[in-house]
């Protein structure tokens, strides 16, 4: 590394990201130093982005959220376990107390990982992602921004400035299968909401396949369920089997490998298991606010 970039300021940032489009932006560095220390990563010039203020505002209005990329995964949890509450599951799941004070979601899309924890919860969620440039901005969807492990949809000169998604519209639930208990990178993920007003369950899969995928004949056939039932107007407990055949279908939308952390049958199994999960918690949560 020769140079580091530090703007104070959004349009001072893309400015320096169209003459230096090869800069690597850096925040809370969580990922990006273990590249550097394992010496996988070595480029010309970094651009510290923490002094830019517009990446670490964190606005709930209306119905819907506008998340810095910036802001860590502390003030997440802190402030959006009711607007958001998948993503801040998720997030009390990344590594340490430390490393939730300067982890960021920006990061985790920047990354690209498909066992980065927020990106499930954000597909999900049906959030978008908001990039700039020198040429102006635009927004991608968070379930295409990810193309492939470790490549993404960043142009040239573009920088993650913020997610937006909406509030909450039902309950949402996040979890993960790991070799211990805290500190893991995800053998596997499964992030679930239930969207009370449009009345449909969605789904998103993480560290099974090379993206983030959703489950969608899984969502296709728990909204059958729900709709033929009547259970939307009166909520009743769904029963072993649609909670089985659910999993079910969570598993086989998965196209896991065989590496360190798990086997693709492990990987497959786990995920069945946290779909009957996560979606009976959610719809327990759901019975509940009917109580």
């Amino acid at each position: 590394m020769e140079v580091t970039l530090t703007p104070t300021g959004l349009p001072e940032a893309l400015e320096m990201r169209a003459e230096h489009p090869g800069a690597v932006p850096i925040a809370g560095g969580t990922d990006l130093m273990v590249e550097l220390n394992f010496d996988r990563r070595r480029p010309d010039r970094m651009m510290d982005v923490t002094r830019i203020p517009e990446l670490g505002a964190l606005e709930l209005d209306n119905g819907h959220i506008r998340l810095g990329a910036g802001v860590p995964y502390t003030r997440i949890v802190d402030e959006l376990g009711v607007a958001a509450p998948g993503l801040a599951m998720a997030s009390r799941t990344v590594g340490s107390p430390q490393i939730r004070n300067r982890g960021t979601v920006g990061g985790n899309l920047g990354t690209a990982s498909p066992a980065g924890d927020a990106l499930p919860p954000l597909v999900a969620a049906g959030a978008t992602v908001e990039l700039a440039s020198a040429a102006g901005t635009r927004t991608v969807r968070a379930a295409d921004f990810c193309v492939a492990p470790k490549r993404n949809v960043l142009e040239p000169g573009e920088l993650i400035v913020a997610v937006r998604l909406p509030a909450a519209p039902g309950p949402q639930q996040f979890a993960k299968v790991g070799v211990r208990n805290a500190m893991v990178i995800a053998v596997c993920s499964f992030a679930l909401a239930i969207d009370v007003e449009a009345r449909r369950v969605t789904t998103a899969i993480g560290s099974a396949a090379p993206t983030i995928v959703s489950a969608r004949e899984a969502e296709a056939f728990i909204d059958g369920v729900l709709d033929e039932g009547g259970l939307w107007e009166r909520p009743a407990a769904l029963g072993e089997a649609p909670l089985v055949r659910f999993g079910e279908l969570v598993a086989a939308a998965s196209r896991p490998i065989d590496d360190v952390r798990g086997t693709a049958a492990y990987r497959r199994h786990a995920l069945g298991v946290l779909g009957r999960r996560t979606l009976a918690w959610a719809w327990g949560d759901y019975m509940r606010s009917w109580a």
